[in-house]
């Protein structure tokens, strides 16, 4: 085991690599041998680091990481290698492998397929280079808040931070969406393989689709969840609306429930103008063991719905009680709530790549006209996009423009994964968003919500058939509604 161990790392050191279709073990160029743990488990990877430029628009630019993590295949004839793509943006693919009790089986099971790489995008976990910015901004938490006023306020820390980027000598022209695709080519190379399959959820999917209009031709497969287009950044407030009237269906199907909410856009809608009319001042506890005013207002609500929609298994039955408490008078709980959720940290502050990768993909303009006219009687309004479309156009040249939000068209086999209760990408816009792929087999899960990949054994076995050019077993596949009401 140790004289194989040093031939492995002979053949990295001299820059050997065997191609990527032989099934042995073996470290390629800038990789290093690691134990990879998880909940207790644990198995043999690599970790790899490649140096990148951080614009290539620009000759001079800077190189910068993109760190992998590779766990081999399983197989004795491996297809193409399958990359995972995070969402966010700004999430990290090594990071989803190690958190315990979320995807890490879902990793292990698809090296029967091929090698299964967890990337972390570029200015992401091991591969950011760029640092946080905090800027001098910040949003009022004691007096009346306006989306006009917090959109001025997000611009001038836009500018503020995208000097302080570029004193840093971070180039943040570089972080967006088609430029990750040309490091997933990068990447394609870097392992020997003719063509990669990328596997994504949500911005991961917007990355994938990215990748169709720069490297189609090296694209294998595609599996998808949780689907956001290229124009698709910022999420349509009528569609959020007629997200709530699909969820009270659901809701309808536990007496309990239906009890309790027999008619939730009503009651949003009630605690929202409750709240705009007579915001909640609040005593917050500080880090320093103080207590500080805050008041509570209807954005913070919208905000706080925002982030907890998403999946109707995990944060809603609990937003829906907070909208129930505060409909019947109860607001003890919020003071909890907004130190959880953020709301009392005033000062505004970027990372570059969620930052960078939001504005590149940007709006049309006329998507954002009707953006606008919708967001004015909508129930979640602006806030499910937060910190766009306040920030759309903010750094000049960063925009991808139209062309490059125009849905790709391409055959690449894709497999779409949609959980008819996503409350961040939503049924009709997943189907829009692959609308220009002609080979796409559509996997519709009954109550699942944004993340629905570990959501049944079903989904698992979908991909892997879909991956071995097997059959569907089911392309709608149950799952059981959490109870609304404890």
């Amino acid at each position: 085991m140790k004289i194989r161990f040093l031939f492995m790392t002979a053949l990295a050191v001299v820059g050997l690599s065997l191609p990527f279709n032989n099934h042995a073990a073996i470290p390629l160029l800038h990789e290093k041998a690691i134990i990879f743990e998880n909940d207790g488990q644990s198995v043999d990877a690599f970790e790899g680091t490649l140096m990148v430029p951080e614009n290539r628009n620009n000759k001079n630019s800077r190189k910068i990481p993109l760190t992998y993590v590779r766990f081999p295949s399983t197989s004795e004839s491996p297809s193409a290698p399958i990359i995972y793509l995070s969402g966010g943006p700004g999430g990290s693919g090594i990071s989803t492998a190690q958190y315990p009790k979320f995807r890490f089986p879902l990793f292990m099971a698809l090296r029967e397929h091929g090698d299964v790489i967890a990337l972390d995008q570029r200015g992401t976990g091991k591969s950011r280079v760029a640092p946080n910015c905090k800027s001098s901004q910040s949003i009022p938490t004691t007096s009346r808040i306006t989306h006009e006023q917090v959109k001025q306020a997000m611009r001038k820390a836009a500018n503020e931070c995208v000097a302080f980027w570029y004193s840093q000598g971070v180039d943040v022209l570089g972080y967006n969406s088609l430029e990750s695709a040309h490091d997933l080519n990068t990447l394609r190379k870097h392992l020997n393989a003719e063509k990669i399959t990328l596997w994504g959820i949500s911005y991961g999917s917007h990355l994938a689709l990215s990748a169709l209009k720069v490297m189609e031709p090296y694209i294998d497969k595609i599996v998808i969840a949780s689907a956001e287009g290229l124009n698709q950044t910022v999420k349509l407030p009528a569609e959020t609306d007629a997200y709530f009237e699909r969820l009270q269906t659901a809701i309808n199907q536990q007496p309990s429930a239906a009890k309790k909410y027999p008619d939730i856009k009503t009651m949003i809608a009630r605690v929202h103008k409750r709240l705009e009319e007579k915001p909640v001042m609040l005593k917050i506890p500080t880090d320093n063991d103080q207590m500080s005013d805050f008041l509570f207002q209807k954005v913070h609500m919208q905000g706080m719905a925002s982030a907890m929609i998403a999946d109707p298994h995990r944060g809603l039955p609990k937003l829906l009680e907070i909208y129930w408490a505060i409909d019947n008078g109860i607001t003890s709980m919020l003071p909890s709530i907004v130190k959880r959720a953020g709301f009392d940290r005033q000062t505004i502050d970027f990372d570059v790549m969620s930052f960078g990768m939001d504005v590149a993909s940007g709006i049309t303009e006329k998507r954002m006209n009707l953006v606008d006219k919708q967001a004015e009687t909508s129930l979640l309004g602006y806030m499910l996009n937060f910190p766009m479309p306040h920030l759309n156009k903010s750094v000049k040249g960063l925009d991808l423009g139209d062309d490059f939000r125009q849905a790709p068209v391409s055959d690449v086999p894709t497999l779409l994964l949609s959980g008819t209760l996503d409350g961040r990408t939503y049924l009709p816009s997943q189907k829009a968003a692959v609308r220009g792929l002609s080979n796409v087999t559509h996997v519709v899960i009954e109550n699942g919500g944004h993340n629905v990949f570990m959501l049944s054994p079903d989904i698992t076995e979908a991909i892997k058939a879909f991956l071995g050019d097997k059959p569907l077993q089911k392309t709608h596949i149950h799952f059981a509604l959490p109870p609304f009401v404890k």
